[in-house]
């Protein structure tokens, strides 16, 4: 008998849902210290997952959720980055 296989849950900053991996996307900060979207989900850096929507993503930042998961402060632009990112 086949064993099933664990899928991978993370917890959304904005929503404060817990969802696959899969549909989430990854906000990574890299070891240079730059703050991307990343939605391979492979790119090395400490990550923090949110929704792929606006909203999720405002909360995120509002909360001081993405800050804390990132260990740094964001930088003014980045909102708008990650926005314009978010839309697509």
């Amino acid at each position: 008998m086949a064993q099933k296989r664990k899928i991978p849950q993370r917890m959304c900053l904005g929503c404060r849902t817990n969802k696959e991996k899969k549909e989430l996307i990854r906000v990574v900060r890299t070891p240079e210290g730059a703050i991307e979207l990343d939605v391979t989900g492979k790119k090395p850096g400490r990550g923090a997952y949110i929704c792929p929507s606006v909203d999720c993503l405002r909360k995120a930042v509002k909360g001081k959720g993405l800050e804390k998961s990132l260990r740094r402060s964001l930088p003014e632009g980045i909102m708008d980055m990650l926005k314009d990112k978010l839309e697509e």
